[in-house]
């Protein structure tokens, strides 16, 4: 993936965050977080935020902050991602993530979203293999 300058604050093209809108604020150091304002596309049938929605933003969100170890890295592939949902978000999707352990290639993270009320709304947990450009 090549460097791009984008609505999104992404520091490189993931067309999938661009499609759902997500705006990056922080990228850096083992470190994100990414913020999504809601559409109506983005919902469920109850009119709060699509289980869907919230795992894609959940990958976004860990997967940049396990890239951000290594400028080096091109992305940052899923291996694995567990969630908890806790609460529904209905207006506006604030995420976190932190690496909390790396290994040579291989990224564990911890991610947090928080509703347009600030509570916690969800958590998850995974791991992340870090992708170069001459694999």
């Amino acid at each position: 993936m090549s460097e791009k300058d984008n609505s999104s604050g992404i520091n490189f093209n993931i067309p999938f965050a661009e499609h759902l809108g997500v705006i990056a604020h922080r990228q850096k150091n083992g470190e994100a977080q990414i913020s999504l304002q809601l559409k109506p596309e983005h919902l469920n049938s109850w009119g709060a935020a699509h289980g869907g929605v919230i795992l894609g933003v959940f990958d976004i969100v860990m997967g940049l902050s396990a890239k951000s170890i290594d400028v080096e890295a091109s992305g940052a592939i899923t291996i694995e991602l567990k969630t908890n949902f806790l609460q529904t978000v209905t207006d506006a999707i604030n995420a976190r993530a932190r690496a909390t352990r790396s290994g040579r290639t291989l990224i564990f993270v911890e991610g947090e979203i928080f509703n347009e009320d600030g509570h916690l709304a969800a958590k998850a947990s995974g791991t992340f293999k870090l992708k170069y450009a001459r694999e």
